[in-house]
């Protein structure tokens, strides 16, 4: 055993953690013991344990593929696949490295790694990324994977945010859809504006859990909201960072260009709203492209706009999917060269085009826009991909908590017209302090 024993911070996610969900990692012990992370068929063939959590059945068969072709080519290193879903993840994963059954390759995401990564239960992949690798990695995505200076993790799959427009809806209101590199946020909200006339609204934007709109999109208005690391991190919410909660209340509350029971709605809620004609516009993960292709009416013409930018430009926090390997895994070496594998340009076109989200390789994006060229706006979603940065929250330890328990409930009040900016402010910074210390 290398790593340290669990910190507070993962702790304290574990106490926040429903009884069902305790019912859960109880379950999945159980499973994982028979799912022995390093168990070898013979002496001569090394077998890697691979928890997966792609769960879509076009992402299933992407990876299954990725696999099969690493296996037919590496015949003394074989990897299996091992489903797992991503509810209750996070209090698996401390059950596994806590029992000494974590598999030997993770699947998860930035934002929850970081921590297992600080309590020393990953291992580090710095040694075997190539120096090519990483230059095709945009520097803000590699640096959401870095902690202390130790690369621990393959970053994969990104999403931005991107806003939908129904064509015929701006053109009958005699507006031109928008092109260009960017759209700025005071284009859109003038545009929203036209748009609305008391029937029919700008904007359906489902804003039920705000806190990950907000933080991935802050960075356009130079917010950042945290500063420093670990548990020495401190939180900031000033002007930068109350830009964009502010602009949807004024949207939603004065000009009334927001149509209001979407901002009580999840995104995909209010998809709904959009393939109604009720709204003009709505601002979506970029995977909706994959949903509306399939899903919206044939009678809407649906389009991508720009990517949006605010004072400070279009950039957006990044949290990528990643791949990781458990310090305590007998096979680092050829786990990081299996990642290595899954991660070259031609197999993270299969996994983002199956997941209908954008690679974290420069490399995989430019062959992804070769192959789809302008289909479902996918040449503005990829060229979106391009301005993501790094994502201070990441590498605070009591994030998730405070994201849960003090952000969204704040946001939804503040959007509520429960409480003012400043209030928001306050119980942000209060909140923060109060988990904090």
């Amino acid at each position: 055993m290398k790593h340290k024993p669990l910190t507070a911070t993962i702790s304290a996610v574990v106490l926040g953690l429903s009884l069902s969900a305790c019912g859960s990692s109880a379950e999945s012990t159980a499973k994982d013991q028979s799912d022995s992370p390093t168990a070898e068929s013979s002496d001569e063939v090394v077998t890697l344990t691979f928890q997966s959590l792609s769960d879509q059945p076009a992402a299933i068969a992407a990876t299954e593929e990725i696999v099969g072709a690493w296996n037919s080519a590496n015949p003394d290193v074989q990897v299996k696949i091992v489903p797992a879903g991503w509810d209750g993840i996070y209090d698996k994963l401390i059950t596994q490295f806590n029992g000494g059954a974590a598999p030997d390759i993770i699947h998860y995401e930035a934002a929850s790694i970081v921590p297992f990564a600080r309590d020393g239960y990953l291992a580090d992949l710095s040694p075997y990324m190539s120096e090519e690798k990483k230059a095709d990695i945009p520097e803000g995505v590699l640096k959401t994977v870095t902690v202390d200076d130790q690369i621990i993790a393959y970053p994969t799959e990104i999403q931005t945010y991107v806003a939908f427009a129904n064509r015929g809806m701006l053109e009958k209101a005699g507006i031109e859809v928008p092109a260009g590199d960017t759209l700025s946020w005071d284009e859109l909200r003038d545009i929203a504006a036209k748009v609305s006339d008391g029937t029919s609204y700008g904007i359906g934007w489902g804003l039920k859990s705000p806190t990950a709109t907000f933080m991935a999109m802050a960075p356009g208005f130079g917010g950042t909201f945290f500063e420093g690391t670990g548990v020495d991190a401190t939180i900031r919410v000033e002007d930068p960072e109350l830009a964009l909660p502010k602009l949807v209340d004024a949207m939603a509350h004065e000009d009334n260009s927001i149509l209001p029971v979407t901002l009580t709605q999840s995104g995909s809620e209010a998809l709904a709203t959009f393939y109604a004609g009720q709204v003009a516009m709505t601002i979506q993960g970029s995977y909706q492209a994959a949903n509306m292709a399939v899903d919206a009416p044939d009678d809407i013409d649906w389009v991508v706009l720009p990517p949006l930018a605010g004072p400070d430009g279009p950039a957006q926090a990044a949290n990528p999917q990643t791949l990781s390997v458990s310090i305590d895994s007998k096979h680092i070496e050829e786990s990081a060269a299996f990642i290595d594998f899954f991660t070259d340009a031609q197999n993270l076109v299969k996994i983002n085009q199956a997941d209908a989200l954008i690679p974290a390789t420069n490399s995989a994006r430019e062959l992804m826009s070769e192959e789809l060229g302008d289909e479902n706006g996918w040449d503005i979603i990829l060229e979106s991909g391009k301005y993501v940065t790094d994502a201070p929250y990441l590498f605070v330890d009591q994030y998730p908590q405070w994201k849960d328990t003090i952000a969204t409930p704040a946001f939804q009040r503040f959007l509520a017209q429960e409480n003012d900016a400043a209030a928001l402010a306050e119980q942000l910074v209060s909140g923060w302090n109060s988990i904090s210390q």
